[in-house]
């Protein structure tokens, strides 16, 4: 899957594993750069989902994005590249088309 991510500023410090380690921990850290891996080699959403069970869709004013849990409450924050995202004939996100994903953030969004 083709993965970019959102600023240059996140780029730099998830492709870091010092920094990552320094602002997430190093558990985080390495789940962290596991998951992304992942994410690069997964063909599309619904691959990456039968690989990472923890991936789910946001709703609310989060809708169209999705989480991927980490650990303490932090999830990686992930969306479709393609604007508008691919849609099922029911109006539901269609994984199997996204092909291509934007990573939003890192963050523990219940706090």
């Amino acid at each position: 899957m083709d993965v970019s991510f959102e600023s240059a500023r996140l780029a730099k410090l998830l492709q870091s594993q010092k920094q990552m380690t320094q602002k997430f921990g190093a558990e985080n850290a390495k789940l962290i750069k596991r998951r992304l891996d992942n994410l690069f080699i997964a063909s599309n959403l619904e691959q990456f989902g039968t690989i990472v069970s923890s991936l789910h869709e946001l709703k609310g004013d989060r809708a169209g994005t999705f989480a991927i849990d980490l650990r303490g409450g932090l999830r990686l924050i992930i969306a479709s590249a393609d604007e508008p995202a691919p849609r099922k004939p029911d109006g539901g996100l269609d994984w199997r088309a996204i092909v291509a994903v934007v990573v939003i953030a890192v963050e523990d969004y219940h706090d």
